[in-house]
């Protein structure tokens, strides 16, 4: 019976090591990645008063300051370990009434002062040390008082 017992804890301990192996391998980043909130932005209306956006004239984009730092990186030479992003919004943080119904919302950013607008939910590479980021927003909707919310991610 001993031995019986024995032969069912090798395999069952050689079941374990083979699971443990063929599951996938999970990396953590060993690091910080801090965002400061800069300036706020201010969403205005096209002449038609059907879109609103910081990149409408009188509008301005929303800023911020990104510093990544990882160990990890560093050590290893790489260059990318966390990734910066700023999906648009589902719904207004305040709207008048049915406010929220029909509308469709777009985010940009732009890091590093670069020109080039960047899809909000398109992830960017970022290497360690601080970064600054851009962030408009646009709201196709009808008229009325508005505000949005976009949050700046660093995964």
């Amino acid at each position: 019976m001993k031995r019986k017992r024995r032969g069912n804890s090798r395999a069952l301990l050689g079941m374990a090591a083979l699971a443990g192996f063929c599951l996938p391998a999970q990396a953590a980043i060993i690091g910080t990645c801090t965002i400061m909130i800069g300036a706020s932005g201010t969403m205005k209306s096209n002449p038609a008063i059907n879109i609103f956006g910081s990149n409408q004239a009188g509008g301005s984009s929303a800023g911020a300051t990104i510093t990544a730092s990882s160990l990890l990186c560093t050590i290893l030479n790489l260059l990318d370990c966390y990734s910066v992003s700023a999906p648009a919004p589902i719904a207004f943080t305040s709207a008048p009434s049915g406010g929220d119904a029909n509308v469709t919302f777009a985010s940009v950013f732009r890091l590093d002062g670069s020109g080039l607008d960047i899809p909000g939910s398109s992830p960017q590479r970022v290497t360690n040390g601080t970064h600054t980021i851009q962030v408009d927003l646009t709201a196709t909707k009808s008229p009325g008082n508005y505000q949005g919310l976009v949050t700046v991610r660093c995964e």
